[in-house]
């Protein structure tokens, strides 16, 4: 249970430094630009430890997808920015394609 907790962990600190990267406004705001840094550092420290006992390309997916999910969803609340009707079937895919990984496959950490 406490590498699903690592990898979560990871998801929000990568979306955090997703955000804090667009606030840093191409590395000119240094507070920003640190915070950002610090994000990435954090998500990828923690994808390693969840990666000790979830295979990678199971992580890997769940981290790509609820990450894409998570920042379309601050890019709506806090950006203001509107995906339109391919971009939520797009992201229905994705979140379908992690469903189909997590139900189906038989990976396996060696």
């Amino acid at each position: 249970m406490k590498e699903w907790l690592f990898l979560i962990s990871a998801i929000i600190f990568e979306a955090l430094g997703t955000v804090m990267l667009k606030l840093s406004e191409q590395f000119t705001r240094p507070l920003p630009t640190i915070a950002m840094l610090a994000g990435y550092v954090l998500s990828l420290y923690l994808l390693s430890y969840a990666l000790r006992t979830i295979p990678v390309g199971i992580a890997y997916a769940i981290w790509s997808a609820l990450g894409i999910v998570f920042i379309t969803l601050i890019g709506i609340i806090v950006f203001k920015q509107v995906p339109d009707l391919p971009a939520y079937i797009g992201l229905a895919l994705i979140m379908a394609g992690v469903v189909v990984l997590n139900l189906f496959s038989k990976m396996e950490v060696h």
